[in-house]
């Protein structure tokens, strides 16, 4: 990818308006599917802007959240939403957790492997801070076929410019499935693994609501579009326009999918 084309992760106002939006309804139904008792004390790995934090706050009464995500940014945006003394927000690693080991009862994360140096340590690290027995679970965006909103705009970019195939998150995010999420956790040595796909719709005001946050750089396909002259993005807008046709409302309606994927931490022998 190249310089001009590196996404951004500095504005939580333009995440939420983003995908943050949808996120947090992906959240609602993968805390349902986990089903955990209330009162225990969680690790929201990659918090954002508080999208499962929050999800945590209302459908679990936590003893304690700890959140951690690598942007101050998207930290002030989540403090600002969840103001509560359960949860302590801290700047830092998935990769590298500056957690006690066997301090949680669940460790969860939404939307960040496939972000991270390495999935491998991120999952280690979060069975790691779990306690035995305790509950590791993640969800990232179908980016393949059912994260509807990015999959129409790549496909009209290799319209438009047919070598921006390589940056396509399809094809750089290969944990965007069933299979090779449910392998990661088998090399991560859970047990009692689970995997499952979760939609939302995703219903946009008018076109501009759907357009407007691609013009942000908060993420793959924006920064790349950002990347483009001015005429190129131009021809990528018309035709996302002529693509997306609005119901009678004016309004777009389109799924947003993610797969999740759980498992358990094995008791100590």
């Amino acid at each position: 990818m190249s310089e001009s084309a590196k996404e951004h992760w500095n504005s939580g106002s333009a995440y939420e308006g983003y995908v943050g939006r949808w996120s947090r309804r992906i959240a609602a139904d993968f805390i349902a599917w986990l089903a955990l008792d209330r009162g225990l004390e969680w690790a929201d790995v990659g918090c954002g802007t508080g999208a499962l934090t929050g999800c945590i706050l209302e459908k679990t009464e936590p003893a304690l959240v700890r959140a951690l995500d690598r942007s101050e940014a998207y930290l002030a945006e989540a403090r600002a939403r969840l103001p509560d003394a359960r949860v302590q927000f801290e700047v830092g690693d998935a990769c590298a957790l500056p957690w006690e080991s066997g301090s949680v009862d669940a460790a969860v994360s939404g939307l960040v492997l496939n972000f991270v140096a390495d999935a491998d340590a991120m999952a280690n690290e979060m069975r790691r801070v779990a306690r035995p027995g305790g509950t590791i679970a993640m969800y990232v965006w179908d980016y393949a076929e059912g994260m509807q909103m990015i999959r129409h705009f790549w496909d009209v970019a290799f319209e438009q410019v047919p070598t921006a195939s390589g940056l396509d998150e399809a094809e750089r995010f290969p944990l965007c499935r069933s299979a090779p999420l449910r392998a990661l956790f088998e090399r991560a040595g859970l047990q009692s693994i689970a995997v499952r796909a979760i939609e939302v719709p995703a219903v946009f005001r008018d076109f501009d609501d759907y357009w407007q946050p691609f013009l942000s750089r908060q993420g793959p396909a924006p920064a790349y579009l950002a990347s483009l002259p001015g005429d190129t993005q131009g021809a990528i807008r018309d035709a996302l326009e002529a693509r997306l046709v609005p119901e009678a409302d004016g309004t777009i309606r389109m799924m947003a999918k993610a797969w999740a994927v759980q498992g358990t931490v094995p008791l100590a022998m």
